[in-house]
């Protein structure tokens, strides 16, 4: 058990692309509980705090919470719901960096969410079946994002083979196809969830061709978070910074004040000639002192 702890310890001490999509997904799950048990205290049943988190089926709904597309991808309910998403992330992330970068993961995370997300809405706004229900229908979790983590290492090196308990050394692309066979299969239940895992297998395996073709999906994505970052540190420095601009001396005002100085050094000189060194105040002192530097 300690060494568990230790391991994830570690893991986090690291601050990789990785860590910090699971940190994410654990804080938003922790902050929709927290949120739900204030409006339950406060019987306040008219408001859902997961609608402001999950992507709605409806387009009108979706034109008035467009962020949605990328909140639900780190949005999770239940427990097991969770576990296993992370789990799995955690598995095929450490995974995925075997081959790709970690900004490429972070990109690949976010581009999966997007295509299962945007695959969810279409589906429920064209099938009949699924139209029926397009009002009430909403989708959470990382599993379109995990698919394609998932299927872009995969479908890069189709001869990488994974450790499965009891079933020993199998290749990763036959797994993530029996995944995709799952999702088909099990589409009249929760087709909302499935349908975005076949959005993110599909991402995935576009990224992976593009890439092996030496096109970078992610390239364009991670440019835009690195403008975002930019903009924010710099304006965060702008305001840390205080320019203050000096006029540059003219030769009048030069010449006054050294003769001003030369006036002040030779008082000081006279009162010594007067009454001795020890007569001089300590401003007196200080000014004849840098006179001499």
């Amino acid at each position: 058990m300690a060494g568990i702890i230790s391991n994830i310890e570690h893991f986090f001490k690291q601050k990789s692309i990785l860590s910090y999509l699971i940190i994410i997904n654990l804080f938003v799950f922790f902050l929709l509980k927290i949120l739900e048990g204030i409006c339950r205290l406060c019987d306040l049943d008219s408001i859902d705090p997961l609608a402001i988190f999950a992507v709605p089926a409806s387009f009108d709904r979706l034109f008035l919470h467009p962020w949605t597309l990328l909140t639900y991808m780190f949005t999770h309910l239940g427990f097991w719901h969770i576990l296993f998403n992370l789990l799995w992330l955690y598995w095929f992330g450490q995974l995925f960096v075997q081959f790709f970068s970690p900004r490429q993961l972070g990109g690949l995370y976010l581009l999966g969410g997007f295509a299962g997300g945007l695959l969810f809405v279409l589906s429920y706004n064209l099938f009949p079946h699924l139209l029926k229900v397009n009002d009430t229908a909403y989708l959470i979790g990382a599993s379109a994002s995990v698919m394609a983590i998932v299927f872009a290492t995969a479908f890069f090196n189709k001869d990488f083979e994974i450790n499965v308990l009891f079933l020993g050394n199998i290749k990763l692309i036959y797994i993530a196809l029996f995944l995709l066979l799952l999702d088909f299969i099990s589409i009249r239940e929760n087709s909302g969830g499935h349908i975005a895992h076949i959005g993110g297998a599909l991402m995935g395996y576009g990224f992976a061709k593009s890439y092996r073709k030496g096109k970078d999906l992610t390239a364009w994505i991670n440019a835009a978070i690195d403008w975002i970052v930019n903009f924010f540190t710099q304006k965060r420095k702008k305001k840390r910074i205080k320019m203050v601009y000096k006029r540059p001396e003219t030769d009048y005002e030069y010449n006054k004040r050294r003769s001003e100085q030369q006036a002040e050094i030779d008082r000081i000189l006279d009162k010594i000639k007067k009454s001795g060194y020890n007569s001089l105040s300590d401003n007196e002192k200080k000014t004849l002192f840098n006179a001499n530097k």
